[in-house]
């Protein structure tokens, strides 16, 4: 047992040393292969075989996720028609350690034919592969980390973190910011919780909302037509006043009785209600429904001007609750 967690050290030390190693690396090369991706009017094609290539469909799918558009082409399946993928606007990553693998080499004539730019990955500079790229990224390692320095380890770590550093600039260049990561990512936990509130909140015909001197009638009849539980009362300048809910019905209907319905909104409305920005976050209207316990949130700009509603059941629909 102490020899399996002191050779899991090593292995783990090896890969360390392997990224650390790649930091000299990172340099004018780098930042070539950084405007060839900024310009690229097309999409970045990843490509390499066996480990690389698995390594290559993460690359890839980084890139795609933080606003490069991007995929993976197996280099076996390019030469049996894939390659029909790649167009002269398009830029090819290949990954390959050695330089020499023959699948990924057999594709450098006919990306040059087609025109797309090449970035090569590799750990040997004078190897097929880094001759004919346009970019050479180095990625060499001084020994894999498998105690026979065979299987594909530090190499793939090497690479990975590489196409990491490449995939996180190129985002930053162009700009991608956090709404542009929960875009991205809408099922997924990282992006609910970047998700604003005028993601989800109720809008247009599902929003209902009256001016002041509504009666209650008519102000039913906007919440029906909505299928809503609520309707935003508003000034004559769109700023919101107050809320009207079912609730605040059947509160006055005792005292009312049937005259309830030719009553002025703003008589039975909640005035001055809880209220939430547009562009606040998802997570913080739910957090102010629970501690309210209320179940809806009139939104409204900077402004103060009503846009719309947040019901807790459209935090359900976008998996909060």
């Amino acid at each position: 047992m102490k020899r399996d967690l002191q050779l899991a050290k090593k292995v783990l030390q090896s890969e360390a040393k392997a990224i650390l190693g790649l930091i000299p690396h990172v340099n004018q090369g780098f930042e070539s292969a950084l405007d060839l991706i900024e310009d690229c009017a097309g999409r970045v094609i990843v490509t390499g075989m066996g480990k690389p290539g698995l390594i290559g469909r993460k690359i890839a799918a980084t890139l795609a996720s933080t606003g490069t558009p991007s995929l993976f082409l197996h280099p076996a399946e390019a030469v049996h028609g894939d390659l029909g993928m790649v167009t002269k606007q398009d830029i090819v990553i290949a990954i390959s350690n050695s330089g020499e693998t023959e699948e990924v080499t057999r594709l450098l004539s006919i990306i040059k034919k087609i025109g797309a730019k090449l970035i090569a990955m590799t750990g040997h500079l004078k190897s097929t592969l880094a001759k004919h790229a346009d970019v050479v990224l180095n990625i060499a390692i001084s020994s894999e980390a498998c105690p026979w320095g065979l299987a594909p380890t530090a190499s793939t770590t090497a690479a990975l973190a590489m196409g990491d550093a490449l995939a996180v600039c190129a985002a930053k260049r162009r700009g991608f910011k956090e709404e542009d990561f929960a875009f991205y990512h809408p099922g997924g936990n990282l992006g609910k919780k970047l998700l604003r509130v005028s993601d989800i909140m109720r809008k247009g015909k599902a929003y209902a909302v009256v001016k002041s001197g509504t009666t209650v009638q008519k102000a039913l009849l906007a919440i029906t037509a909505a299928r809503a539980g609520s309707c935003s009362v508003i000034d004559s300048k769109g700023k919101l006043i107050g809320i009207f809910t079912d609730g605040d019905l059947r509160r006055h209907l005792d005292e009312q009785g049937s005259r309830i319905l030719s009553c002025p909104i703003t008589k039975l409305a909640t005035r001055h209600p809880s209220v939430i920005l547009e562009d606040q976050l998802a997570a913080e209207a739910l957090s102010r429904l629970r501690d309210r316990k209320i179940d809806e949130l009139p939104v409204v700009d900077k402004k103060g001007k009503a846009v719309g509603l947040l019901d807790v059941q459209d935090l359900l629909k976008a998996g909060f609750i």
